[in-house]
């Protein structure tokens, strides 16, 4: 059974092309696992495998267009990366049910069945260090170096997305050299690559929805452009010094309760105000490969390729080496656009924070004053909601996001009354968010336990006013540019309907001009100079 309600129902029986779905195994963010048997035979494809299915279709009149690019980036992985140490993907198909509008359109990718993931093994084990962790942890390394090796980032890695197969196995690389087979029942493989990154030279761009836990220091206040958030191969050496200290102590290394108790105390030790202070249980063997990896900036961690770093995990681990990795040709990349807003709300630390900061944190801002010139403050904006409204809009850089948009929107849609309550639409809060939409643009640290079925309103104005924000910032960037008049207020129009609408029309419709209008006369009100 399945620790985790799935965020993506479907029903036990249900046919995917030859595969018959059973049983939920696991549920993310962005889609759910389940387990599923081949209705006939077929020589070259086993007859159990995982279903991850990945919605990409509308769910309601507000498009989840990120969520597509995210299946895409999965498929790329996939599709171009064969390597021993990734899941395997058998094939990849799409739901065609019209009839069933939360899959219709669905990708859906045919994996490896996995008997479970480390982060299983973690809630099911006792207090202090994991059985089999050095052994466990030299095979997590040999995956990263393969997939660093092939030029990508893999963006993500945590205990819940590595994989652990059937011990005694071995698998081809591209070259033709098999992996190490495992002793004691384990063998890992990594997995989910929605977050996935390939190289553009000395980095690359990936949308910032990172784990906070798991999350170098840079990131935390790195530039946001309109490509996503630059990342390269040390991220995944943090947490993979992240990933070691809690498997071998039962701790993570940053001292906190929560998230964002331990997201200050990474400030602290990344300005230089606090030291890292290992537990006195991390192995002897072990101290300096943590310690390395854990380095406070990319450029000490940088020294310590995961080539480098996988000889000295063996080392410890006591494992033999690795096969040497053939050498491919470096390819060109077509430059993906991605959202700042999509970067800066999925940081929100578990206390509702941003976690996105840039340098270090100003004296408290006058919250009379704040973005005056951003945000009239004497036209009846709550004094509550002004900071909330103009760092929102910071999470793009586009015209079509204005602090004043948002505040004339939210006036709009709710009068600024963080209670409303519309069960008729099924809308509610400053916002007026529909449940399962807020849920898809919450970061995983926010998302409830128990998918969107468990988002239950009234919404804090803080997650509410920052999720659109986010949404607006996408809406911006996929508005046709053939839309050239009144941006903002197609924008606005976007909102209420999608994108998909107001591209049709080549701008705002009659239906939603009552709408716009009372959002132009606030835009004008709450623009300084009157616009």
């Amino acid at each position: 059974m399945a620790e985790d309600l799935p965020t993506l129902p479907v029903p036990a029986g249900y046919r995917i092309g030859r595969w018959e779905v059973r049983e939920p195994i696991a549920s993310g963010a962005f889609g759910s696992v389940y387990a599923a048997r081949a209705t006939d035979s077929d020589g070259g494809l086993p007859t159990e495998a995982a279903l991850k299915i990945l919605p990409t279709g509308t769910r309601t009149p507000r498009q989840l267009s990120h969520l597509q690019e995210l299946a895409r980036r999965e498929l790329d992985v996939h599709r171009r990366l064969q390597r021993p140490r990734i899941i395997r993907m058998f094939e990849a198909l799409t739901i065609d049910d019209p009839g069933q509008p939360g899959l219709d359109g669905a990708t859906v990718l045919v994996l490896e069945r996995a008997e479970g993931s480390v982060e299983q093994l973690l809630r099911r084990a006792g207090p202090g260090p994991l059985p089999g962790a050095p052994a466990l942890l030299a095979q997590v390394c040999e995956g990263l170096a393969q997939i660093h090796h092939a030029g990508w980032v893999h963006g993500d890695l945590k205990p819940g997305n590595i994989l652990l197969m059937p011990g005694g196995t071995s698998r081809a690389t591209a070259g033709g050299t098999p992996t190490r087979t495992e002793s004691g029942g384990i063998s890992v493989r990594l997995g989910d690559f929605n977050l996935a990154s390939e190289m553009q030279g000395t980095h690359a761009y990936a949308p910032a929805f990172a784990t906070p836990d798991y999350t170098p220091p840079e990131l935390l206040w790195s530039e946001i452009t309109e490509q996503g958030q630059q990342i390269r191969p040390t991220a995944d050496i943090w947490a993979f010094g992240i990933l070691a200290h809690l498997l071998l102590t039962g701790v993570l290394p940053l001292p906190g309760g929560t998230p964002a108790a331990r997201r200050d105390a990474l400030l602290r030790y990344a300005r230089g105000e606090d030291m890292l202070r290992l537990s006195p249980e991390l192995p002897a063997a072990w101290r300096e490969i943590v310690a390395d990896c854990l380095a406070p900036t990319h450029t000490a961690r940088a020294p310590h390729t995961t080539a480098a770093l996988l000889r000295r995990v063996e080392a410890a681990a006591g494992a033999g080496p690795s096969p040497r990795l053939p050498r491919l040709r470096p390819r060109r990349v077509r430059r993906r656009m991605w959202v700042a807003g999509a970067a800066a709300m999925a940081l929100l630390a578990a206390g509702g924070g941003a976690l996105a900061l840039r340098g270090t944190p100003p004296d408290p801002p006058d919250p009379a004053t704040y973005g005056a010139a951003e945000l009239r403050t004497d036209q009846g904006v709550p004094v509550a909601y002004r900071k909330m409204i103009v760092d929102s809009s910071h999470q793009c850089e586009s015209k079509d996001v204005t602090a004043a948009l948002i505040a004339a929107m939210l006036k709009t849609e709710s009068g600024f009354d963080p209670d409303l309550s519309d069960p008729a639409k099924d809308e509610y809060g400053i916002a007026r968010w529909t449940p399962s939409v807020l849920y898809y643009w919450l970061p995983e640290a926010q998302q409830p336990a128990g998918g969107e079925r468990a988002m239950k309103p009234p919404f804090p104005p803080a997650l509410s006013i920052r999720a659109m924000g986010r949404y607006l910032c996408e809406i911006s960037r996929t508005l046709s540019r053939d839309v050239e008049r009144d941006r903002e207020l197609a924008v606005a129009a976007s909102y209420r309907t999608s994108v998909k609408i107001v591209n049709a029309a080549g701008g705002v419709r009659a239906k939603e001009r009552p709408y716009t209008a009372e959002v132009a006369r606030h835009l004008k009100e709450y623009t300084p100079n009157g616009g």
